[in-house]
Formats: C-alpha cells, sequence, structure tokens
C-alpha cells in the first residue's frame, strides 16, 4: 500500500472512528435526560409490589401477562427512544422554573409527567380499554411515578433538568442530572434492588399514611421543593464526593420510597374495591 492509499485509509478510518464516538456519547447524553436509572426504578417498582392488595396483584399479573412490574420498570426509557413511542419522550419530568408557581408553569402541549400519569390512571380505570392499552398504561404508570419523584425531573427547563450544569463526581467531569440519576444512588448502597426494598421500606403504618395522602399534583409539588434544595446545594462546578453522598443518601431513600408506596397506593385505588384509605387520588 503506497503511502497516499494509507494516509487515506487512516484519514477514513479516523473520520468513522470520531463520527461512532460522537453517535456513542450522543445516545448517552440522551439517556440522561430519562431517570432515574435503572436501579431507582427497579427499586420503585419492588416497594409498589409488596404493598398491593391480592386483588390489586392479580389484576396487575393479568394485564401484565405474569411478568412483573420490575420487569417492565425501565420498558419507558428505551420506548421512549423509538419511533413508535417517540410522543411520551415528554411524560418523563415536568418542568417548572425557579420562582416560577407550580399552578403557573407553562404546560407541555406533548404532555408531561404529571399528565401522563393521569392520563394512564383513566385508561386503567377504562372498562372498555383494550388489552394492548392497558399494558402500554400499566407500564408507563410503573415508570413515571418512579421519574415524578427523580428531583432532577421536576427541575428548571432552562438547563434541561439539570443537564446542562457541568459538576464533578469524584473528579469526574459530569452534570448535575447524570449524578442525580445514577450516580449518587449507586454510591448510596451498593444493593440490589430487592435489597434496597428490604432495607429502607420499613415505615410504619403512620409514615406510610402520611406518605401516600394528597394528588398527584401534591406529590409533584413536593418533589419540586426537594429539587429547589438540589439546585441550592449543587452549584455549578461543585465536586461531588463523600460528604454530598452522605448527606444526600436519606433523600434518595425517602423518593425511592415514596415513589413506591404510592405507585401501589394508586394501583390499589384503581383496582381493589374493598381498599381502604381516607385518601383521594386526583
Amino acid at each position: 500500500m503506497n503511502r497516499s492509499v494509507l494516509a487515506l485509509f487512516n484519514r477514513h478510518f479516523k473520520f468513522i472512528m470520531k463520527r461512532n464516538l460522537i453517535s456513542i456519547f450522543m445516545s448517552a447524553m440522551a439517556l440522561t435526560a430519562f431517570g432515574w436509572g435503572q436501579k431507582g426504578h427497579d427499586v420503585t417498582a419492588c416497594i409498589a409490589e409488596h404493598h398491593l392488595t391480592p386483588t390489586t396483584k392479580a389484576a396487575v399479573d393479568s394485564i401484565l401477562e405474569g411478568k412483573s412490574m420490575i420487569y417492565w420498570a425501565n420498558w419507558l426509557d428505551n420506548a421512549s427512544h423509538t419511533p413508535p413511542y417517540a410522543f411520551t419522550k415528554t411524560w418523563h419530568y415536568k418542568n417548572v422554573d425557579e420562582g416560577e408557581r407550580y399552578e403557573e408553569a407553562q404546560a407541555n402541549p406533548a404532555g408531561d409527567a404529571v399528565t401522563a400519569i393521569k392520563a394512564q390512571m383513566e385508561t386503567l380505570s377504562d372498562g372498555n380499554a383494550s388489552l394492548d392499552e392497558l399494558q402500554f398504561a400499566m407500564k408507563v404508570l410503573v415508570h413515571v411515578m418512579g421519574d415524578l419523584h427523580m428531583p432532577l425531573h421536576m427541575g428548571h427547563a432552562t438547563d434541561l433538568g439539570g443537564n446542562r450544569i457541568k459538576v464533578k463526581y469524584f473528579g469526574r467531569d459530569t452534570n448535575l442530572h447524570s449524578a442525580w440519576d445514577s450516580s449518587i444512588p449507586e454510591s448510596a448502597h451498593k444493593w440490589s434492588y430487592s435489597e434496597w426494598q428490604d432495607q429502607i421500606d420499613r415505615a410504619p403504618a403512620e409514615v406510610q399514611a402520611e406518605i401516600i395522602s394528597g394528588t398527584v399534583d401534591d406529590w409533584a409539588k413536593e418533589t419540586i421543593s426537594v429539587s429547589d434544595r438540589v439546585y441550592q446545594y449543587f452549584t455549578p462546578g461543585i465536586n461531588i464526593s463523600y460528604n454530598e453522598v452522605a448527606d444526600w443518601t436519606p433523600t434518595v431513600e425517602k423518593q425511592f420510597l415514596n415513589g413506591g408506596l404510592r405507585l401501589a397506593h394508586l394501583l390499589n385505588t384503581l383496582f381493589d374495591p374493598d381498599y381502604r384509605t381516607s385518601t383521594t387520588i386526583k
């Protein structure tokens, strides 16, 4: 091979490699737009499964044809990147910018996490819905109830829920959304999703009753208040290290538990007429 041909080959090879690396990077960036990470969604679904009444569990099993909610907990993160389900991309979050009241935040015409949850509840309570419609609604509800409790999914539109805020994680360049999506939870405890459930799902009955009280909008507002604290603490350029992980692990645990208990509560309310609760879900 002469030098000119070799040089051309090298340039072409470098171009292909650069293009592939850019593609991989962009795919990774796209995935960080969704969250919790896989572990968070699995934990939320696992906690919920432990709080379903027998009647609700039978209904969920029937809809999902024997597969668990955990099996489908992360399905929407992948599905939203495919053409048939691209319309769900905005369903993973609800943006309320700093200083903006929840009730006055501009609605996304494509939908958001709150409207998505309410829409799936309507479908699941519709006696005329097809099995395909029920399965889609169940998969979406399981996933988005996790997203509703991820602080930066209730973050600011101006910084794409923390994706534009550059921080370091133990010296490594990343962004705030990615740090909260999976890095902090994974550093908090090296547990499987079932171990997470076993260790944090121990709230007494009166605490559980308090957690599931209110409405979907109330829960969104609560997560927004957590998001506000995250923004105040994690300033641009911060190096997130041991102290930050230790200080914020209880918040991660609380958000996982809240999401799981509330998901179970929604499902029990929808499927079990004998489910006893003083809470009205709206």
